[in-house]
């Protein structure tokens, strides 16, 4: 007999956190009956095709998003629940309470932890909470180190995965033509236009280093649009209209990609990165701010490149790629297999399922 599963999910933006839920049900379904639930109208109920269930959000009165979720887990005898937002832990607890099937409850940590956990509050939240999938050894290290011992649920760490998907080649020509791309060097970086995601220090590498045929890519939709607009501004000051452009949300990610000679993840403190480990499951050169998850991710100046996030060092690291093609494409061979070998989705979700199997639900 196996179980039934919930992917649960009420966020409303399209990132790596909301595609790994994705592939959670891509994956879980092909073993297990899997259900998927998310908010009404959101980026992620636009992106999922399958069937799923619909929950609004309701950040004052959690409990009567719960109370619907708990009639959900009871029609569909769910048995483990697994949610991926921070933000939908209490509605999922309360779920739990109200609902008389009780699942066991996974949580996927995307998220670095930086305090203590001791109060009431999240105390009684997490003694109700039976697994954390800790996305990399440093959040699983935190979490150990911040949630109490008495409260703490068990800790299991899985990388996320990727596989490199079939990329349309004549899709990726009309792309070239469409940017007016021919033999530039194209920077690209992709993700929501915020200033947590650093588009403004591409956008000033690329000034840094105007005079050589080098192109930014911006492949994204804005999250706000002040910092949209600061960013034109800037290039506008910098001197530089003909040398950035914004490609606006796509779901031809690995199309876009393949544009790329570097794919740069910029952000302060990325706890993961997926998008690191699909670029280099493409056979795109990497480069990452030298922090957080990428420090688990990638080998510098093996298989990609660590920078200090600010523009001076990452216009160094492009410059230097920029003069050596053969450095950047080892790089980049190095990089493919590494995502293959150690980064594979099917492998990776294998280990989470089978991490699921110990909570003597799934056999």
């Amino acid at each position: 007999m196996k179980s039934n599963i919930l992917e649960f999910c009420l966020s409303p933006d399209l990132g790596g956190l909301e595609l790994f839920m994705v592939h959670c049900h891509t994956f879980f379904k092909e073993h297990t009956p899997c259900y998927v639930a998310v908010a009404p109208a959101s980026k992620l109920d636009n992106y999922i095709q399958a069937e799923k269930f619909h929950i609004k959000r309701n950040k004052i009165f959690p409990f009567l998003p719960a109370l619907k979720l708990a009639k959900l887990i009871d029609s569909k005898n769910i048995d483990i629940l697994h949610f991926h937002w921070t933000k939908d832990m209490p509605t999922v607890v309360l779920a739990k309470l109200f609902s008389k099937r009780k699942p066991k409850i996974v949580q996927t940590r995307n998220m670095t932890m930086t305090r203590f956990k001791n109060d009431f509050y999240h105390a009684w939240l997490y003694k109700n909470i039976d697994m954390i999938h800790a996305v990399t050894n440093q959040v699983k290290s935190q979490l150990e180190q911040f949630i109490p011992q008495k409260v703490r649920p068990k800790i299991e760490m899985v990388y996320m995965g990727c596989e490199a998907s079939n990329v349309n080649s004549e899709r990726v020509s009309e792309l070239k033509r469409q940017y007016a791309l021919t033999n530039e060097f194209v920077v690209g970086i992709v993700g929501r236009i915020e200033d947590g995601k650093g588009q403004h220090i591409v956008i000033e590498a690329i000034a840094k280093l105007k005079e050589l045929p080098i192109k930014a890519l911006i492949v994204g939709h804005a999250m706000e649009e002040a910092y949209l607009h600061t960013l034109h501004e800037n290039i506008k000051k910098l001197g530089i209209e003909d040398k950035v452009i914004f490609t606006g949300f796509t779901k031809e990610v690995n199309e876009h990609m393949q544009l790329f000679d570097v794919n740069v993840l910029a952000t302060p403190r990325e706890t993961f990165g997926l998008v690191i480990i699909e670029s280099m499951a493409n056979g795109i050169c990497t480069l990452a701010t030298a922090n957080g998850g990428p420090l688990e991710i990638i080998d510098d100046g093996s298989d990609g490149l660590l920078f200090e996030r600010n523009a001076d060092d990452l216009a160094k690291k492009l410059l230097l790629l920029h003069n050596n093609p053969q450095m950047k494409e080892q790089l980049a061979l190095t990089g493919q297999k590494k995502a293959e070998e150690i980064f594979n989705k099917t492998v990776q979700l294998n280990k989470l399922y089978k991490s699921f199997e110990t909570l003597g639900k799934l056999y």
